[in-house]
């Protein structure tokens, strides 16, 4: 039984005073004395629970902004894009010179039933999150799916700046190869310039670091002076701004015509990234858009040592205890005396024939020699 109707119940039958029974059950005497008067004019309806909303509401939003918020809702969410209250309210801004708060924007979705509640997640600020300080300062690059109509797969590569989360290249492909990431970082680079650090999983065509050697993409960078990064296998948040990106792109690719073509996926990549990179407001960069955060600093560029690598096979080792690389020459292993002092040191070895250049990650010699192949240890001169 509702509290306020037993009261008043109990009050008429046993004539308890109003103010001792508000006192026995932490109510309110002026509620239970309201809803006596209302009981001896309406009778038992006076008792039924009524709505607290006010008769008038002088600062609630106009009925055109909620139609406008409305119809801008469905908008973005045919065209497969973020459709949340602040992005609402960031294209409302540019349409109408102004717009209610987000909070007002939020409060219209839920009373249209666009929206729905839900619990409270994680906080943000639990995480602990990476963010380049410039832009070029690390790109990351990670390829996706894309289904075809047909039901086939398309690749795209994506590669996005990690400071302002500018897109600087979607390309599509039958299958990616090393040379295309190659192609398609310099094709980005001749718009945005090269990046200091390069960031990407552990794809093969994106290093050859678990087959002893260098791919093609880590001797471009390399030659370049750009820092080569990988993630640790099977930790794909350390690349998480682009894995972020995929979906993103998903959710707009689904709401456009299946696609048969490389070149008829190219062209939604290509209006997807205008629009991304120009007109969507991005959350994690203060909600500007990707191009606004880009330009609103300097950008960082290639500041490694440039290895020439252009007729030279390439591979990684580290130096052992006892100052030693190895290198395996026609199916044999040979032991390359370096030096103690450089123990536990990462070297890159550049291999041509018989020559080999030991280098350190600066760019530094370390030594230079031609190798006996008859032997398996090359002792220093």
């Amino acid at each position: 039984m509702d509290k306020g109707r037993f009261l008043i119940e109990t009050h008429l039958r046993t004539g308890r005073p109003i103010a001792e029974l508000a006192a026995a059950h932490g109510v309110s005497r002026s509620w239970l004395y309201k809803l006596l008067a209302r009981y001896r004019v309406e009778g038992d309806a006076g008792l039924e629970t009524r709505s607290r909303r006010p008769h008038h509401s002088p600062a609630r939003i106009a009925g055109d902004w909620e139609d406008d918020i409305v119809a801008l809702r469905k908008e973005l969410i045919d065209l497969g894009v973020d459709a949340g209250a602040v992005t609402i309210q960031s294209h409302l801004e540019r349409r109408r010179a102004t717009a209610p708060s987000t909070s007002t924007i939020w409060r219209v979705l839920k009373a249209r039933g666009f929206v729905v509640p839900q619990p409270h997640k994680r906080p943000r600020s639990s995480y602990v999150r990476f963010c380049a300080e410039l832009p070029n300062e690390c790109w990351q690059a990670d390829v996706t799916h894309v289904a075809r109509a047909d039901g086939g797969f398309f690749e795209v590569l994506n590669i996005i700046d990690d400071h302002s989360r500018l897109c600087v290249a979607s390309r599509a492909f039958v299958t990616t190869r090393s040379p295309d990431v190659v192609r398609t970082m310099h094709r980005a680079a001749a718009n945005w310039g090269y990046p200091e650090r390069f960031l990407t999983d552990n794809g093969a065509i994106f290093t050859a670091s678990a087959r002893g050697g260098m791919a093609a993409m880590e001797s471009e960078l390399l030659s370049l002076g750009i820092a080569a990064r990988h993630s640790r296998p099977y930790h794909p948040q350390t690349c998480g701004k682009v894995e972020r990106f995929h979906q993103t792109l998903k959710k707009f690719l689904a709401k456009q015509d299946p696609v048969l073509t490389k070149k008829q996926l190219q062209h939604q990549l290509d209006r997807f990234v205008a629009y991304y990179n120009d007109i969507r407001p991005h959350r994690g960069v203060g909600r500007r858009t990707p191009a606004q955060a880009f330009s609103a600093r300097e950008r960082a560029y290639p500041t490694g040592p440039r290895i020439d690598t252009l007729g030279y096979r390439v591979r990684h080792d580290r130096v052992s205890k006892g100052g030693n690389v190895t290198l395996r020459y026609r199916g044999r292993l040979h032991h390359i005396g370096v030096g103690a002092s450089y123990m536990g040191w990462r070297v890159i070895l550049l291999v041509a024939g018989l020559e080999v250049r030991i280098l350190s990650l600066d760019g530094s010699q370390l030594r230079r020699l031609t190798l006996d192949p008859t032997i398996d240890y090359q002792p220093m001169p």
